[in-house]
C-alpha cells in the first residue's frame, strides 16, 4: 500500500481511508450475489438455499451431483458405464451439452465476424479525412445504447422477411451486431496511441494498404483487437434476449437453457452452470487485462 506524504492534512487522510472503505463496500455489494451462487452449486439437496449441513460445513451436505447433471440430463442411458458410448450419448442427447455446443459455435462465429467488421470500422474512423466520423460512430455503437428488446424485435421482423429467423446464420449475425460496438470502441482506444508516421513511412517505401495493415498496423493493435474480440465473445455467450426472439429450439444456447430451466423446471443445475460461466468470465477478463497491459507497454504508456 502506498504511503501518504508527510504533508497530508488530517482531512485528506480521513478521506483517503474513507474512500477505500466505500470502494470495498461497493465491491462487496457487487460480488456478494455471485459469491453466494458458488457454494449453492455444491448443495446435495435440490434447494436454492443453504441447508443446516452446509452451514455446519458437513462434507455430506456437499456434492457434485448438479455438475454431473450437466452431462447426464437428457441422456438415453445416464447410468451406463463411462466409455465412448457414454460420451457419444451425452454429446448428442444431453440438453446442456447441446446448449454448450451452440453457445460456443455461435459465439466463436459471431466473434470472428464482429472482430473483422469492428476492426475495419475502427481503422476507417481513425482517419482524419473520414467525413461525418462522429455521426457514423454514434450509429455503429447504437446497439449498446438502444434497449436490447427493441433491437431484438427489429431483427426479428427484418430476419423473418429474409428467411433468416430461426437459423444459425441469423443468430450469428444478430450476435455480431451486438458485439461489433465493443470491438470498435476497444480498437479505437488502441489506435489513439498509434504512431501514424509509421503508415506514411511504409507507404513511402512502396508498401500497399494491405501490406501496411498486416505488417505495420496489425502487430501493434493486435492486443486491442483480441480484447475487443473477447468482449464480443462474452456478449454473445451471455445473450438471451435476441435468442428468445430469433432462435428455434435447435439454436438454444446456455442462457436460453437457463431461462427455460428457471421457468419450467427449477434445478440447482442452473447454479452449477452459472458457476462455470463465472469462472469462464474471470478467465476471459484476466486475459483482457493482460492484453491491455501489453498494449500499454507497446505504446509506451506507463501506469503507476
Amino acid at each position: 500500500m502506498a504511503q501518504l506524504p508527510p504533508y497530508t492534512s488530517t482531512g485528506e487522510r480521513i478521506w483517503h481511508y474513507t474512500f477505500r472503505v466505500i470502494c470495498g463496500l461497493v465491491f462487496i455489494f457487487l460480488m456478494l450475489p455471485i459469491l453466494v451462487v458458488l457454494p449453492l452449486s455444491f448443495n446435495v439437496s435440490p434447494y436454492f438455499s443453504f441447508t443446516e449441513g452446509m452451514l455446519a460445513f458437513d462434507p455430506e451436505a456437499y456434492s457434485l451431483r448438479w455438475y454431473k447433471d450437466i452431462l447426464t440430463n437428457g441422456m438415453k442411458v445416464p447410468d451406463a458405464p463411462f466409455d465412448w458410448a457414454w460420451v457419444s450419448d451425452t454429446w448428442n442427447n444431453s440438453q446442456w451439452m447441446r446448449a454448450i455446443r451452440n453457445s460456443f459455435f455461435i459465439g466463436i462465429c459471431a466473434t470472428l465476424l464482429s472482430t473483422a467488421l469492428g476492426t475495419l470500422a475502427a481503422i476507417g474512423l481513425s482517419r482524419e479525412e473520414m467525413p461525418y466520423r462522429r455521426l457514423i460512430m454514434s450509429i455503429l455503437i447504437s446497439p449498446m445504447i438502444v434497449p436490447l428488446v427493441i433491437t431484438a424485435a427489429g431483427m426479428f421482423f427484418f430476419y423473418s422477411k429474409v428467411q433468416l429467423s430461426q437459423t444459425y446464420l441469423g443468430v450469428i449475425m444478430a450476435h455480431a451486431v451486438l458485439g461489433t460496438p465493443f470491438v470498435i470502441i476497444t480498437v479505437t482506444a488502441t489506435l489513439v496511441g498509434f504512431d501514424k508516421s509509421l503508415v506514411r513511412a511504409a507507404n513511402s517505401l512502396g508498401a500497399g494498404p494491405i501490406t501496411t495493415f498486416f505488417r505495420v498496423q496489425m502487430p501493434l493493435i493486435i492486443p486491442g483487437v483480441i480484447s475487443g474480440g473477447l468482449f464480443a465473445f462474452i456478449t454473445s455467450f451471455d445473450e438471451v434476449v435476441a435468442v428468445l426472439f430469433l432462435a428455434s429450439p435447435e439454436q438454444r444456447t446456455i442462457p436460453r437453457q437457463m431461462w427455460s430451466g428457471i421457468r419450467e423446471q427449477i434445478s440447482p443445475t442452473i447454479l452449477a452452470v452459472a458457476t462455470l460461466l463465472v469462472i469462464l468470465s474471470v478467465i476471459l477478463l484476466t486475459v483482457i487485462e493482460l492484453l491491455r497491459r501489453r498494449s500499454d507497454r507497446l505504446r509506451g504508456v506507463t501506469t503507476s
